[in-house]
């Protein structure tokens, strides 16, 4: 048996050209017969002090086995083949995956400049300037694109990959203190499994039912502790690893939308508080006067709560409130009053409590010397971009493109107008308005967060379905509404509400969000993918198409691979222009201000919409992003994707561009909380 499937993958190899690349058939062939070898030659046995007396208890070490699996939802079953590690080999690696080497670390010496799609980053490694996931139009279009069309695009990737950090030694060593003691402070994951409710001792069906439904909440509970145990690990890991080097670097690169991204996975500024709290700038500067004023402010923005809804000298005033904690926090991080544990964001506010209070207590404060990112965000930076898009007055307002004596925030603004709907539903008479009831229930429920979700999610197109589903998560959470058909009416109701409230306040946003969902239909409809090409000439094509199944009969077992057809899936075509286009503008905006930040000899960061430098150079990365977002919607951004549409499909006929109202986009220079 082994000879004649040795002689078959050997036939396989060799009907191969060695001057191509393997297909996927045979990729799969090759691969199965692998694993298959590896299931008959590896086996495990248990340590002396784990053995039973009688013969060794030698056994394989993986195993594989076909498994139906029940899709309640979709009310349909598939089998799945799986490969099985016996659970000795799985503590192994668990024990051994500190020592594990993993390829695309942060690099010790700048990235290689970027000149094409597969010339830069990584001195060895190989690296291209877009993800594309499969999708042979998208790298083909990055391909063909001339190298001076890219040539700002890549200089902004160079910037951000040759911006140098290093760990920040404190917050890693109160993050070993409490990793050692058993995690569970600060969103740090439990290290202890919950234990497994024993089974009863009962013949009663309700009771067994009972059990087996705990079981398996327990049984989720730790693999999803067990997942996040391991996250940790793998940051804490790279972190000690370059904790003693001078600095280090992230190449960069972008999704297919435009977007820029570090290329290292795990420990990079993209990453959860507790990478960001473990990041610094490498180059370190003195604060100055303004410097220690936005260190201050950054402490309130960290810990939020609403804090950081307050204008800036509220939030002065917060931060020099509570210097006696932030004093405490630095000194005595785990053995003091653990004020920074309140925080919102608390490993970041760590590490800027123990800079600020360093400056604080030295001679001079001003000339300390401070290697913290200080970060400007976007105040719902999609609907700003839609904002400018449509000059609309109101929603610019709304979103902080014009100044104000404290930011104005778009989420309490909506629940606002919710409640004034509901207000007068709510007098109406209920025999005659069903919504009168479900609006004198509500009326002590809208605030913000029940609202919040369905706006975030506005600018991507968010359906009534999904808004119906998010605020009736909110809903229950609260548990003031017990009956299920009660809460579902509920949400419904105030689905409508807020997506009617949004209507109302952005209107011109809606009107552009319709107008690229109806064109992006009309080029779907031709079974072609809709394409455009950014501010930047980064040409972009959106990769949904149809999936096919392919089988392939392996010596293992019948494998079903999924593969892309010549169709375009003309919903998802059409449900996701909206959103992509404003994400290739929002990567737009950031590469062009990290290119003029460079130029004007700061070091930059950026984080989508969050934009970092030192303390000392905020308030002049605050009137360069002011003046690319200018310069950026200056351009006429509409006109010119229509143009391009009806360049590339001359025969088909589109919708005139929607009205737009008269905001001076020039007001966002002097708005102070546009970005904040």
């Amino acid at each position: 048996m082994k000879q004649q499937k040795l002689h078959l993958v050997r036939k396989i190899v060799k009907g191969q050209d060695d001057s191509k690349p393997w297909g996927q058939d045979a990729q799969a062939k090759v691969g199965s017969r692998l694993i298959e070898l590896l299931m008959e030659t590896a086996y495990i046995q248990p340590p002396v002090d784990q053995r039973a007396d009688g013969p060794p208890d030698i056994r394989p070490a993986f195993r594989h086995s076909l498994r139906t699996i029940i899709k309640e939802q979709q009310k349909f079953s598939r089998r799945y083949g799986v490969i099985e590690c016996d659970p000795l080999v799985r503590q192994g690696l668990d024990r051994t995956a500190r020592h594990m080497v993993m390829p695309y670390m942060p690099m010790l010496v700048p990235p290689v400049n970027w000149t094409g799609y597969d010339k830069g980053g990584h001195l060895f490694l190989p690296s291209f300037v877009m993800r594309t996931h499969g999708a042979r139009q998208q790298r083909e279009a990055v391909k063909r694109a001339p190298r001076k069309q890219l040539e700002e695009v890549y200089e902004a990737l160079d910037t951000l990959g040759n911006t140098k950090w290093r760990v920040n030694k404190r917050v890693l060593g109160v993050v070993d203190r409490i990793w050692s003691s058993g995690g569970r402070l600060a969103d740090l994951v439990d290290r202890e499994d919950i234990p497994l409710p024993e089974k009863p001792e009962t013949e009663d069906e309700a009771e067994t039912k009972k059990w087996k439904w705990q079981l398996r909440a327990a049984k989720k509970e730790n693999s999803e502790r067990h997942s996040q145990r391991c996250d940790v690990e793998l940051k804490l890991a790279v972190a000690r690893k370059l904790k003693d080097e001078d600095g280090f670097y992230y190449p960069h690169n972008l999704d297919f939308r435009g977007r820029a991204y570090p290329m290292h996975p795990h420990l990079n500024h993209l990453g959860s508080d507790l990478c960001r709290g473990f990041l610094e700038f490498a180059e370190g500067r003195p604060l100055g006067k303004s410097g220690l004023r936005w260190l201050k402010i950054h402490v309130a923005n960290l810990y939020a709560g609403g804090v950081d809804k307050l204008s800036y000298e509220g939030r002065m005033s917060f931060t020099e409130n509570h210097l006696e904690d932030i004093f405490d926090s630095a000194d005595r991080p785990l053995e003091g009053k653990r004020w920074w544990l309140g925080a919102e964001d608390p490993f970041q506010c760590l590490a800027v409590c123990i800079n600020l209070a360093e400056a604080l207590r030295s001679p001079s404060p001003e000339t300390a010397i401070s290697h913290m990112p200080v970060h400007q965000d976007g105040s719902c930076n999609g609907l700003q971009h839609y904002a400018a898009l449509g000059r609309d007055k109101l929603g610019a307002i709304a979103v902080n493109l014009v100044a104000g004596d404290k930011p104005a925030d778009v989420y309490s603004g909506i629940a606002a107008r919710v409640l004034e709907i509901m207000r007068r539903d709510a007098e109406k008479d209920p025999v005659t308005e069903p919504n009168a009831l479900r609006a004198r229930l509500l009326l002590n429920q809208v605030d913000r967060k029940l609202v919040k979700q369905t706006v975030m999610t506005s600018v991507y197109g968010v359906t009534y379905v999904g808004a119906r589903d998010q605020i009736k998560r909110r809903l229950k959470e609260r548990g003031l509404i017990v009956d299920e058909s009660e809460i579902f009416s509920a949400s419904c109701y105030t689905a409508k509400t807020t997506l009617t409230a949004l209507g109302e306040m952005f209107e011109a946003a809606r009107g552009i969000m319709g107008w690229l969902g109806d064109c992006a239909k009309i080029i779907a409809s031709e079974n072609q993918p809709v394409r455009w090409t950014t501010p930047l000439g980064l040409p972009v094509v959106q990769p949904y198409r149809k999936l096919g199944r392919h089988l392939i009969k392996t010596s293992l077992q019948v494998l079903t691979l999924q593969r892309e057809t010549d169709k375009v899936m003309v919903k998802r075509q059409r449900t996701a222009f909206p959103p992509n286009f404003v994400h290739s503008l929002d990567g737009s905006h950031m590469m062009m201000t990290a290119v003029a930040c460079k130029r004007a000899g700061l070091n930059f960061a950026g984080v989508h919409d969050s934009y970092w430098t030192h303390a000392c150079d905020v308030d002049l990365m605050n009137s360069i992003l002011r003046e690319k977002f200018v310069e950026l919607y200056d351009k006429p951004i509409l006109e010119n994707l229509l143009e391009g549409f009806q360049q590339s499909f001359p025969k088909l006929s589109f919708p005139p561009l929607p009205e737009r109202g008269d905001f001076n986009l020039k007001d966002v220079i002097d708005s102070p909380y546009f970005f904040n």
